[in-house]
């Protein structure tokens, strides 16, 4: 019986844009102490078996209550169905044929939720990467973060961007750059400038995470999309400002300048503050990490930190500081 096994990891924005969507630059990491896992194999039916984060069954009201203000109203299932329908769409639009086997797909995942570490399209490339193995067919790497966005913009409404999608596709370290005039078709989807980075090259970093008090993305971008587009001077300026701290961040790395690249972790971070309403507890976790030592900036949508720091006392010190707040901090594996 055939049978295939993929897994996606979670990541963290380094430097750069809050999101690529305003054509900036990025620098992501993997974090591979988090997966999203999907196991494909032949059954007798197309089948999508249920895993714990499609719980239906509560304790009790407030128990659901809790559960969505949480984790959202939805579990993998959807992301699940809506991958598989695109990829038979991608196949048909190329005239690709697919073969009759069936099949079942379960999954597991331990990904923090709704802490900004891209859990939902994790979940997305796991069953992208299951689906090209079963029927033999694969689509460019360049033009697999477009697939994966498209399922969750054009299939399910989920406000996103690139950034996500490409650190889970390539893995390891990355350097993005969403300029207009590096947009590109491949296999018929638009891409832009990926650059694979040696993680090697980078200091200690750290993660901290608090998912008892996470949120959802589109409540920590609230209205900035709809500002920049208005042109709003103070956030058009900004993400040009982000865009060139990830561009100074690339060279800081590639020269091992681990005092500038805190130095515009600590900027980005200001950045950002200057032009979002952030709530007290997430300016709090990069409050504490400053505090000893280390530098700090979010991981992604609000609710994981991501930082570098010196050496192992000042890592024990923001571990235990960090924790009196409730969050866990790790070192993330990268690669």
């Amino acid at each position: 019986m055939f049978i295939t096994r993929n897994r996606a990891y979670a990541r963290a924005g380094l430097l750069g844009n809050p999101s690529d969507g305003y054509h900036g630059k990025t620098i992501s990491i993997s974090v591979r102490n988090f997966w999203a896992e999907v196991v494909l194999y032949e059954w007798d039916a197309v089948e999508i078996v249920l895993a714990e984060g499609d719980r239906a069954k509560f304790a009790s009201v407030s128990d659901l209550a809790k559960d969505v203000r949480l984790h959202g109203y939805y579990g993998g299932i959807r992301l699940i169905k809506a991958t598989i329908k695109r990829f038979v769409e991608y196949c048909q639009d190329r005239k690709l044929d697919l073969h009759d086997t069936k099949f079942s797909v379960r999954y597991q995942t331990n990904i923090p939720r709704q802490v900004g570490m891209a859990g939902s399209s994790a979940l997305i490339v796991a069953t992208l990467r299951c689906l090209m193995t079963f029927y033999d067919v694969q689509i460019p790497i360049e033009a697999q973060p477009t697939f994966v966005l498209r399922v969750e913009q054009e299939e399910l409404g989920i406000t996103a961007g690139l950034q996500d999608r490409v650190i889970q596709v390539y893995e390891g370290l990355v350097y993005m750059d969403f300029d207009k005039r590096r947009e590109r078709s491949v296999g018929g989807l638009p891409c832009y400038h990926y650059e694979r980075l040696d993680p090697a090259l980078l200091p200690n970093v750290y993660l901290a995470y608090h998912d008892a008090l996470s949120e959802p993305t589109e409540v920590f971008h609230n209205n900035i999309r709809e500002r920049f587009a208005r042109g709003e001077a103070a956030v058009v300026s900004a993400m040009q400002h982000f865009a060139g701290i990830a561009e100074q961040g690339r060279d800081a790395i590639l020269s091992r300048d681990a005092a500038r690249l805190a130095a515009l972790i600590d900027e980005n971070f200001n950045t950002r503050r200057s032009i979002y309403s952030l709530p007290p507890w997430q300016i709090g976790q990069i409050e504490t990490a400053r505090r000893c030592g280390a530098s700090a900036k979010f991981a992604g949508s609000g609710g994981a930190i991501v930082g570098t720091y010196a050496d192992e006392a000042m890592f024990d010190n923001i571990r235990a500081n960090l924790g009196l707040a409730g969050s866990r901090t790790i070192r993330p594996t990268i690669t």
